[in-house]
């Protein structure tokens, strides 16, 4: 299964949300959401700086990705980044592929 980071910055309002709420109900809640889209929820973590979550999951394709970012920005708490993320075998296995290509200019 395909596997996606995502990286969220939480609104004023979505801050205030995991404070009352807790740091725990907030993972369950992705949990529960990654779920919901066919996914398993990797890990969770909270970070310092310009982003304030990362998580990672494994979800069954792009539509899921996008229905759970488009989910969560629709909220208004949070917004969202999603990068998918390529194992060892994937990276490899695109170096041995040929692409015709012509950069600008030449």
């Amino acid at each position: 299964m395909p596997k996606y980071l995502f990286e969220a910055s939480y609104t004023a309002e979505g801050a205030k949300g995991i404070i009352k709420e807790g740091a725990a109900a907030r993972r369950a809640a992705i949990e529960k959401a990654a779920a919901s889209v066919g996914g398993k929820l990797e890990c969770f973590y909270f970070a310092f700086g310009d982003v304030d979550a990362y998580v990672i999951a494994d979800l069954p394709d792009n539509a899921a990705a996008a229905a759970m970012a488009l989910t969560v920005g629709a909220s208004g708490k949070a917004a969202t980044k999603t990068i998918v993320l390529l194992s060892a075998d994937e990276a490899e296995a695109a170096t041995k592929r040929s692409v015709a290509y012509r950069p600008p200019g030449d």
